[in-house]
């Protein structure tokens, strides 16, 4: 019963070329991969499809001898669409060795995607509707169509369904044996029984690799080496944080079903009851995304090499209330014995994404794991992209969504991991309601000082790179019952949209405060060998920015740093303090990325040097039209700037505040960077004078849907790798006029911004108001969302939300020009043609759209400064005590 499911038991050959002795281990190499996994064959193979075979594949065991070639076999093309590129990739691949002859498994059955309930229903037409003008074909259908495709299935219970045709099956352990041969046919060496021991450096970057058996000097190294990846990350001597974890991942398979095998069965997801079930052969094999799932090997120390023998062998009894879902189902499964169980465990990351990329912290060190519970999916196309990335040098595709650098250090602590997984696991198949699906486990990690008085104010959180902010402030909360909790999510209007109005009305008449300390703050400053007479960071900052950032001291610029291609590596303001000291202030999920980034540009000299100071200062922004008064009483100054400055001053009785002129709202007001001993001391103050001007505590998704109305484009949504600065609409942000005098004509990215200067643009972000569309009855959009013109498919919304100011659903996206046109150059005039007509498909509706390549929220005049009573004056407060906690 407690058998491994495999689909082949194919006969092993000896794939070491040498023996195992040290004296014919590889002495050199240009690239080592650690694991003999589906991951590391598909790396090898497509490093010499590239040209590359002077590579070594290590195994502490056999080839295939860990999980990967355990599992369902099944390829899903619905998918989001980062993820169904990277698996159209693999099938692409899996496609081309069945065509060469090679034996992989490959059929196509096709997938029927069940739902349950109406919110089940909307989740998967919202998919269907970006999925459908992107090239994959999918319908939904009723519970009879079901019953026709799949007679085995009941649909009792059934609300619909999504049928993907073009979804396979093909059978992991012989895609891996094939992958391996052909790797070895092109000349890359295979150890087995060979554990790495230490991962060693030199200069900051990958150097050799020490084994049992000896040592090898290489280039790049990359781990591909599953559930083992975390540990063998710890053995670099330069530690590297892989934040990845096995947890237990059960199947069961039955026996004398006899189905037909000459027409499969359509794979058979149920969300809702959080199972698959796929036809092998004449039989069926059924696995669950537990809703809380079991780590894995969690009383042990690490992760034992001989895994099966540590496995939890009390099966029966655990699996017993899941297969009788499964049997709820598929009614025939109950007239079967019992079914042959199996626990083969995978390995799932902290947000259920796929992890590879390089490392933060070891240039060439490369990793690929993390599959989350299905290895076959993405390792074809993984294993491209990677190969592509270390040949190129760049990634070929939008790496944000699975880059390994979106994680921190403190993500890779174990215990934080076995309690993530628990529910990593079962969100695989939970729907995820935009904005509103927050994690339960390893929680308040990284909290502001603020954190327990703005939980006793009513605050729900969220969390960003493990971070706590407060999503938004229920007012109803009375202090001293049990504290407010996200209610549960809708793709309607949000349960708590009034307590959001409430803010909104704050920041656009009186004061809002909102803490948005999450974002990463990096100094760059001299190094310890600066060259004399030289402003060593200046010059490096005019390479590394399009913006000229050679401003006046106190003054503040907004700036993108781009790769070569001229998209986004980060998004960031400068303040300059000093000739040559600058304060970056970045997105709260860059912290890692960027400072990564920013390293790896340092001059050689040492003669600049970064220092990230994230965790030293608590943010406040304080906005909205009184904001001026209200600082200037608490300051007793002058905090009338110049728009883009700032100064230090007192705030209340602390020293030192940052006050800066903006609010990442497109609002007016501050951003106050108070030393964090201080924190607490000024949000009293802030609070306390701010009675009188109306303050109120305002939440980061009201400062989202803000944003959104003022056609403010955001990292990670509107701004990426993939996207310039001029196809987002900032050309305020770039300066390409410098005179050489500046030493600004060769700042990365320079030449292909020229190159679409000059050429013209294929996209452009554009902002869209929602027409005909009831807020109180029909789904909102949330981001993904087809964009079309007249009635041909143009672009997708990256963000959305609502417009207070303009009292609208308000969306960004890029768009081009569709496929039947013969230009590609996209023009204002085209964008804003009175006879295009465009439209947004919500969940299978369709809504018209008004296009806008400029913000168009307005304010009310009663809201704006310049109309407040000239003779206001504020309510003196006494101080009795510092705020309560």
């Amino acid at each position: 019963m407690n058998n491994l499911i495999k689909f082949t038991s194919p006969i092993r050959t000896s794939w070491r070329p040498y023996s195992t002795g040290s004296d014919n281990l590889t002495k050199t190499a240009r690239v080592v991969i650690a694991g003999a996994g589906l991951l590391g064959n598909s790396v090898a193979y497509h490093l010499t499809e590239n040209g590359w075979t002077n590579v070594v594949v290590l195994d502490q065991n056999v080839i295939g001898s860990g999980t990967s070639d355990f599992g369902s076999g099944t390829i899903g093309l619905f998918k989001p669409t980062p993820e169904r590129n990277i698996i159209k990739e693999s099938l692409n691949l899996y496609e081309s060795l069945q065509n060469a002859g090679h034996q992989v498994g490959l059929q196509k059955c096709g997938a029927i995607n069940l739902a349950q309930t109406h919110d089940r229903v909307i989740a998967l037409k919202r998919r269907i509707a970006y999925n459908l003008p992107t090239g994959l074909f999918c319908e939904f259908i009723d519970a009879e169509q079901v019953k026709k495709l799949h007679p085995l299935v009941n649909v009792d219970d059934i609300q619909g369904a999504v049928y993907v045709p073009d979804d396979c099956i093909a059978d992991p352990a012989n895609v891996l044996q094939v992958l391996a041969s052909l790797a070895k046919q092109s000349g890359v060496k295979y150890f087995e029984g060979c554990e790495v021991m230490q991962v060693n450096t030199k200069g900051g970057r990958v150097y050799s690799v020490e084994t049992d058996i000896g040592t090898i000097q290489c280039e790049y190294f990359i781990n591909c080496s599953g559930m083992w990846a975390r540990e063998l990350g710890l053995k670099c001597k330069t530690p590297v944080s892989i934040p990845a974890y096995p947890a237990q991942h059960f199947y069961g398979f039955t026996n004398n079903l006899n189905l037909p095998k000459n027409h499969l069965l359509p794979c058979l997801r149920d969300y809702d009851s959080h199972l698959y079930a796929r036809q092998i052969e004449g039989e069926m094999l059924v696995g669950w995304f537990e809703n809380e799932a079991r780590p894995a090997f969690d009383s042990i120390k690490d992760i034992p090499k001989e895994w099966k023998t540590h496995l939890d062998q009390n099966m029966t009894s655990h699996c017993l209330p899941l297969w009788e879902k499964a049997v709820d189902r598929i009614p025939l499964l109950g007239k079967l014995d019992q079914p042959k169980l199996s626990n083969s465990p995978d390995t799932f990351t902290p947000d259920g994404r796929w992890i590879f990329g390089e490392t933060a912290e070891v240039k060439n060190y490369y990793v690929a794991c993390g599959m989350n519970g299905n290895p076959l999916q993405g390792s074809g196309g993984i294993g491209k992209a990677l190969a592509e990335w270390i040949v190129t040098g760049t990634p070929t595709i939008d790496m944000m969504p699975f880059n390994i650098q979106r994680f921190l250090q403190l993500h890779n602590n174990r215990q934080y991991l076995q309690q993530r997984i628990k529910e990593v696991v079962g969100r695989q198949y939970a729907i995820l309601y935009p904005n509103q699906s927050e994690y339960t486990y390893s929680r308040k990690l990284r909290c502001s000082p603020l954190y327990s008085v703005l939980e006793q104010r009513g605050a729900v959180f969220g969390t960003k790179m493990a971070y706590e902010r407060a999503l938004y402030f229920d007012t109803d909360y009375i202090r001293g019952k049990p504290l407010p909790t996200m209610p549960n999510g809708s793709f309607y209007k949000p349960k708590f949209f009034n307590f959001m109005e409430k803010e909104y009305i704050a920041c656009a008449q009186h004061v809002g405060i909102i803490d948005i300390s999450s974002f990463s703050k990096i100094e760059i400053r001299p190094g310890v060998h600066k060259e004399g007479g030289r402003n060593n960071v200046l010059d490096y900052l005019q390479k590394m920015c399009a913006n000229d950032v050679d401003i006046e001291i106190s003054h503040i610029v907004h700036t993108g740093m781009l790769n070569e291609r001229g998209g986004y590596e980060n998004d960031c303001m400068l303040i300059r303090q000093r000739e040559d000291h600058f304060f970056m202030i970045s997105p709260s999920s860059q912290q890692t990325r960027i400072y990564e980034w920013m390293s790896r540009n340092l001059p050689k000299d040492a003669s600049v040097e970064l220092n990230d100071v994230t965790s030293m200062y608590t943010v406040l922004n304080v906005v909205g039209p009184k904001s001026t008064q209200l600082m200037s009483e608490l300051s007793n100054s002058n905090v009338k700037l110049q728009p883009f400055t700032y100064r230090k001053l007192n705030v209340g009785y602390a020293s030192d505040v940052l006050i800066m002129t903006f609010t990442h709202t497109g609002m007016p007001g501050y951003c106050l960077f108070v030393p964090s001993e201080y924190a607490l001391h000024v949000y009293d103050r802030l609070m306390a004078v701010g009675r009188d001007y109306g303050v109120r505590d305002v939440g980061t998704l009201t400062q989202r849907f803000l944003r959104i109305d003022k056609f403010i484009p955001f990292w990670g949504d509107e701004l990426t790798s993939m996207t310039t600065p001029f196809e987002a609409g900032v050309f305020y942000s770039v300066r390409l006029d410098i005179s050489q005098l500046k030493k600004k004509e060769n700042f990365l990215g320079r030449a292909a911004l020229e190159r679409q200067k000059q050429d013209g643009l294929t996209k452009r972000l554009v902002l869209f108001h929602v027409e005909d569309i009831d807020i109180d009855k029909d789904v909102w959009p949330w981001g993904g969302e087809p964009i079309y013109r007249n009635n041909e498919f143009c672009g997708t919304v990256t963000s959305a939300g609502y417009g207070f100011a303009s009292q609208k659903l308000v969306c960004l996206g890029y768009i081009s020009r569709p496929l039947s046109d013969d230009s590609r150059i996209l023009t204002n005039e085209f964008i804003m043609d009175k006879s295009a007509v465009y439209h947004i498909d919500i969940a299978g509706g369709k809504f018209r759209l008004t296009q806008h390549i400029h913000p168009k929220a307005t304010t009310n005049k009663s809201m704006e400064e310049s109309d407040l009573p000239k003779t206001y004056r504020p309510t003196v407060v006494k101080f009795k005590k510092q705020f309560q906690v």
